[in-house]
Parts: structure tokens; sequence; C-alpha cells
């Protein structure tokens, strides 16, 4: 398992155009957890959990700022998750999950890209089944018999646990969040998370051949460019 086993996530060249991007994406993420769940985050552990990493990514204070206080106003947009599924030029598998406030609008973007790039849209479910939702923590480590000890105390529910190169990952249901980091944050006071997120991993690999590299690219970037789609998940091997 291990770095093997983390999620295949699409990820965005750091130009400003992919920052700005990330910025509003978390902004977005920020506001509707202010919005439902309160502005303060000692209280509110999702915006709290958010607010930590969008600092990890590097977003600046003030659009976190920015999106607190809107939130505290009430009103406003009304963003709500969606997931899009299908299968992408080259043959693998793919998840798109969207953070919009207008789910037609949002669907016609992602159908048109569909489209225009050969790849074909499925159905709810069609391809989702073939993901494992889960709670994915990683962290520098070599004892993971300890970890798991700690996680079992605390009655998670531990779906898979392991180390490789010096490194545990967790994974657990996406209920078992915050209870998940809670029990290790007090394992280890001081412990670093290099992922700490809720992610969707591939079941099994798909070869994507040389051929098809570079439309699959090409439909990833087209994706990438709309300011709804939140993240990509493959289960694309490229050779």
């Amino acid at each position: 398992m291990g770095r093997a086993f983390q999620n295949r996530k699409v990820s965005m060249a750091k130009t400003a155009s992919a920052k700005t991007k990330v910025y509003s994406r978390y902004g977005r993420e920020v506001y509707m957890a202010a919005k439902n769940g309160g502005v303060d985050p000692t209280a509110n552990l999702t915006l709290r959990s958010l607010i930590e990493r969008a600092k990890k990514d590097q977003v600046p204070s003030h659009v976190l700022d920015k999106a607190i206080e809107k939130a505290k106003g009430g009103g406003g947009e009304d963003f709500q998750p969606s997931l899009y599924e299908g299968i992408a030029p080259g043959g693998c598998l793919v998840l798109i999950s969207a953070l919009t406030d207008n789910a037609n609008r949002t669907f016609g973007d992602i159908r048109g890209i569909f489209t225009k790039c050969k790849a074909k849209l499925g159905s709810q479910g069609s391809v989702s089944y073939m993901f494992d939702h889960r709670a994915m923590f990683v962290f520098a480590g070599d004892d993971e018999e300890a970890a798991l000890e700690v996680l079992m105390m605390a009655d998670v529910d531990v779906a898979d646990i392991d180390c490789e190169e010096g490194m545990i990952t967790v994974l657990v249901p996406p209920t078992e969040y915050f209870k998940t980091k809670t029990a290790l944050t007090e394992m280890n006071p001081a412990i670093d998370f290099e992922v700490e997120e809720i992610t969707y991993l591939p079941q099994t690999d798909h070869s994507v051949t040389s051929d098809d590299v570079a439309s699959f690219e090409r439909f990833v970037g087209l994706l990438n460019d709309l300011e709804d789609v939140a993240q990509i998940y493959h289960n694309g091997v490229f050779e």
C-alpha cells in the first residue's frame, strides 16, 4: 500500500492561474463550512480542518478570512457538492468532484468536455463503485502497530494501515475522519500529516498507453479550467 496506495488525484501546475483556482476552491469550501457549521474554527471541526489544509497549500489568509466574513452575513451563494463519473480518453475510469451553485451549468460544461474529447460520461454509480471512498492520513513513522493500537483504543473503524519507506498510511471511512485525526494527534501532538483528506482510491489499475496520454492530458486540462471542478480522480497508470 503506502505511497503506491495514495489516491491518483490530478495535480495542477503551479502557475498563477492554477493558484487562483486553488484559492477559489478553498474559498468556496471554507464559505460553505462556515455557513453550515458556524464561523468559529474551534467549534466547527470541518472548518478548522479546511483552514489547516488551506494553509498547507499556501492559500493566503485574506482569502480564508474573506470567505468566513462572507458566511457571517448569511444568504449568498449555496454551493452543493456533485460527483460526475465516466471513462476518460485511454479507457481509464475517472471521477470528477465539483462544488457548484448551478448544477445544470456544471453538468453541461462537463458533458461538453467529455463529448469534445471523445470520452464517455457515465450515469450515477456507473464508475464510483470501482473506487473506495476513504479518509486518508499519511505521516512519518515506522511503528504501525502502535498507531493501530491507539486507533483501536479510540474505537476507530480502521479500513487499512500500512508502513512503507518510513511513512504510515491510515485509511478509514469518511465518517471517522475527525475521530482518527484526534486520536493520532493525541498520540503525537507534534504529528505532521503529509496527507489528511477525504478521497477516492481506485480498486484496480488501468494502463494508459503512450498514444493516449496526450488525449488524457488535454481532457484533464479542460476540466481543470472549469471553476466548479474541485478534484479529479482516476485509475490510470501511464506507460
